[in-house]
């Protein structure tokens, strides 16, 4: 099985003010965002990548460029839309105190599958196509590098926890039980049988064992005795 890095980008002018940013042109990462996008560069350099992945907004192409800024080895890297934030339409460019006020802000919270921002996307749709979008390039960097293959995939709070949600077969009324940081850390493997879940919302400590290669598909009664122990 391939391995996937899920980093969120690091903090923004706009999440430091309260702003939903969603899609606007020019939101960028601040200083502390740019400092933690360096800090995930630095944990990932000790991991042979085969490729990055990056939503085509500006402040996930910041963070992606951070990343590769510490590999020792050139990588492929594609810009993939189906990982780009959520479209939140009417709600883009609000502060969130506001949006609070709203009768969609409890759905969002509490049933976010029955939720659609207007003029944007409903968190399903949102889910649907950024899980299709993970697989796919997971299936494809796998059939090229094979089962020990380790990529990144830079992208937004709410497209990461979606992805998470559904490899840890949660519904999607359960999603906002996971938290992603600025530029925090989660691992995923697709194995034939189910998605491994390896971690979720780090934001230190070594990452080098992702050298060693998945022992299998099958799950390890008992807990195993972790990364690079025997099968």
């Amino acid at each position: 099985m391939a391995t996937v890095i899920l980093v969120r980008h690091g903090r923004t002018t706009a999440n430091a003010s309260g702003v939903l940013a969603g899609r606007t042109a020019g939101v960028k990462l601040d200083e502390t965002g740019r400092t933690q996008a360096a800090r995930t560069g630095e944990r990932l350099s000790v991991v042979p990548l085969v490729g990055l992945v990056t939503s085509p907004l500006e402040r996930c192409r910041q963070t992606a460029r951070a990343i590769l800024q510490q590999q020792p080895d050139s990588l492929s890297t594609a810009i993939e839309k189906g990982i780009t934030e959520c479209d939140y339409g009417e709600w883009q460019g609000r502060k969130l105190a506001e949006l609070a006020k709203e009768d969609l802000w409890k759905v969002v919270q509490g049933q976010p599958s029955a939720a659609a921002f207007p003029g944007g996307e409903s968190l399903a749709t949102m889910q649907a196509r950024s899980v299709a979008a993970i697989r796919r390039h997971d299936a494809a960097f796998e059939a090229e590098h094979g089962p020990g293959a380790v990529w990144v995939a830079v992208s937004h709070g709410d497209i990461i926890k979606s992805i998470l949600a559904d490899a840890l077969g949660m519904h999607l009324d359960l999603f906002q039980r996971i938290n992603v940081n600025p530029a925090s850390v989660s691992i995923v493997r697709y194995g034939a049988a189910r998605p491994d879940v390896v971690a979720t919302n780090t934001d230190a400590g070594d990452l080098s064992w992702l050298r060693a290669k998945p022992a299998g598909d099958d799950a390890a009664v008992g807990g195993g005795a972790g990364p690079g122990a025997p099968a």
